[in-house]
């Protein structure tokens, strides 16, 4: 008898998503409901209207997909407008049985006149604190039926900007004028690293830095001071490399950003992207590579249905590189990187990969539990081992409770 995977159990059992972005992950009906009260102009104002001109299925490129973000981020410059999408964002991850999510955003892509990147992480907090609230006093969770949701929360600094994305980058830009724009965008993820590192003292759930962007003509190594100083004050780190370029990016993360994860890492095995001449054999380059990933279990973000609207190589998910990173016994933690742009949650990108990667329940376990370890847990390491603990127990009884007895025999 085949051990079958139901979309059902794969929506009960507790799940993780560690590569998420706020403002790709709105509600379609509060986008519109919010930019009908700030008056921001949208290509349509029916649901049915966005899907069919912004919020795609199928994207022609980058830039197409990108082009939502320009609405989403029009309506946060607002901070009850971000706690409520952040408020809602737990709901909806709660509803599919996530319990525990690392929400990332570019604070300074929302600072207004009149705010700070503080006011803002304040504000995406106590939207994620109130979501979470009524969950973790509920009877199910207070009598260890169902496990308490937790969360942090991810500052992401940009390769680059412009002076229109908001009005701190359009300061910095004027007041750095003569400068190299490289420098300029170093300046700014480094005066976030120090943001974030305050606000941990302050006691909020800033677990970790992030570098978001155009990745191919802007390095991460161009951010090493701002890594360096998350590194020196033990704020954890990951790096959105390896989505539009090759393995260099992604060792340059680990060795020059000191990266625990990598977001994406798409080209891990692409040794034809390999650009340097000294590099001789790029085969060889990008096993030990994968091999030192492994072993230093350095997570992957891995977001399949993104990187299918992104990538126009990658044509499906059996072409996607995320079997063999599996294969490869690499830490993948599985995400949605944006709920709303790519229309999806993450028991359909585990549906997804379930049935095209063809993973026995054994599998998807490790698969699951891997998002719960790989997380940069909002409390002590003993604290996180035990809600691993809980996460796994809660696995087995889904599956006592919803595998028939001969199908459990044979795993």
């Amino acid at each position: 008898m085949k051990d079958k995977i139901t979309p059902a159990f794969i929506r009960a059992v507790p799940k993780s998503d560690l590569h998420l972005h706020l403002d790709g992950s709105l509600r379609l009906s509060t986008l519109i409901e919010l930019a009908k009260r700030g008056k921001v102009k949208l290509p349509s104002f029916s649901e049915s209207g966005m899907r069919k001109l912004v919020f795609k299925d199928a994207y022609q490129d980058l830039p197409d997909y990108l082009h939502g973000f320009m609405y989403t981020c029009a309506v946060l410059q607002d901070l009850d407008n971000l706690s409520r999408v952040a408020q809602e964002l737990v709901e909806d991850n709660l509803a599919e049985g996530v319990r525990y999510i690392e929400v990332r955003f570019a604070p300074q892509l929302h600072v207004t006149p009149t705010t700070t990147v503080r006011d803002v992480v304040a504000a995406v907090n106590k939207g994620l604190q109130a979501g979470a609230k009524a969950h973790n006093a509920s009877p199910e969770v207070c009598s260890g039926e169902d496990l308490p949701f937790h969360y942090g929360m991810l500052l992401c600094a940009m390769r680059r900007f412009k002076t229109g994305m908001s009005p701190y980058y359009a300061d910095l830009l004027r007041l750095m004028e003569h400068a190299p724009k490289d420098e300029v965008y170093a300046a700014a993820s480094l005066e976030l690293a120090r943001a974030g590192v305050e606000l941990v003292r302050e006691g909020l759930p800033v677990v970790g830095f992030d570098l978001a962007g155009e990745e191919a003509g802007y390095p991460p190594v161009d951010h090493w001071a701002a890594y360096q100083y998350a590194h020196n004050h033990f704020l954890r780190k990951t790096v959105h490399a390896g989505e539009a370029y090759g393995p260099e990016s992604i060792w340059q993360a680990i060795t020059q950003c000191h990266a625990n994860r990598i977001g994406h890492c798409t080209f891990l095995f692409a040794h034809e992207l390999i650009k340097d001449p000294l590099i001789k054999d790029r085969k060889r380059y990008v096993e030990d590579l994968a091999n030192y990933l492994a072993s230093q279990r350095i997570g992957l973000e891995v977001c399949v249905t993104s990187n299918l609207q992104t990538i126009p190589s990658i044509k499906s998910i059996a072409a996607h590189p995320v079997k063999k990173m599996i294969d490869y016994g690499l830490s993948v933690s599985i995400c949605t990187d944006n709920r709303l742009i790519s229309n999806t949650t993450v028991s359909r990108e585990l549906g997804l990969i379930v049935e095209h990667a063809g993973l026995t329940r054994e599998q998807l376990r490790k698969l699951v539990v891997a998002g719960f370890k790989g997380s940069f847990f909002p409390g002590s390491h003993n604290d996180k081992r035990k809600f691993v603990s809980a996460v796994l127990a809660r696995f087995r009884t889904l599956e006592s409770a919803l595998i028939p007895t001969r199908s459990r025999q044979m795993l």
